[in-house]
């Protein structure tokens, strides 16, 4: 099965109706037919941003216990390519989360992202390639 990287802001927009980003997140998820990949920073950016409804944070929590999205661990190894790509992408800046999911992307071999954030833009994945951005 195919797999496409899930940043938090659709993540976010999935669980919070007043989301600009709502509808299309909602839209993205009911129709996607690929293995959904995140990482434990997203996970914990997206309950950070929920934080102002708890039911919300305890709505994505069930919908990850499902097995909706899956979650690829980050080691301490990882930790030299995380911080050269900060140091990268430091002028944006990059936040731990995008800087996960991109070593991610190079790790797995994976160039498709479900994303609101335009920063996937510009990040390049190895250097050089260049990200599909899903859900504008």
């Amino acid at each position: 099965m195919r797999k496409i990287l899930i940043d938090s802001g659709p993540l976010i927009a999935l669980f919070d109706r007043s989301d600009k980003y709502h509808r299309s997140s909602v839209d993205f998820i009911r129709d996607n037919h690929c293995e959904l990949i995140t990482t434990l920073a997203s996970v914990t950016e997206t309950l950070h941003l929920l934080d102002f409804n708890r039911k919300a944070q305890i709505g994505f929590l069930s919908w990850v216990e499902a097995g909706a999205v899956s979650i690829e661990a980050i080691t301490p190894n990882d930790f030299g390519r995380i911080r050269a790509l900060t140091i990268k992408y430091s002028d944006l800046p990059m936040d731990f989360a995008d800087a996960c999911l991109v070593f991610l992307a190079e790790k797995l071999n994976i160039d498709h992202i479900a994303t609101i954030d335009r920063d996937f833009d510009v990040y390049r994945r190895n250097n050089k390639h260049p990200f599909t951005t899903l859900i504008k």
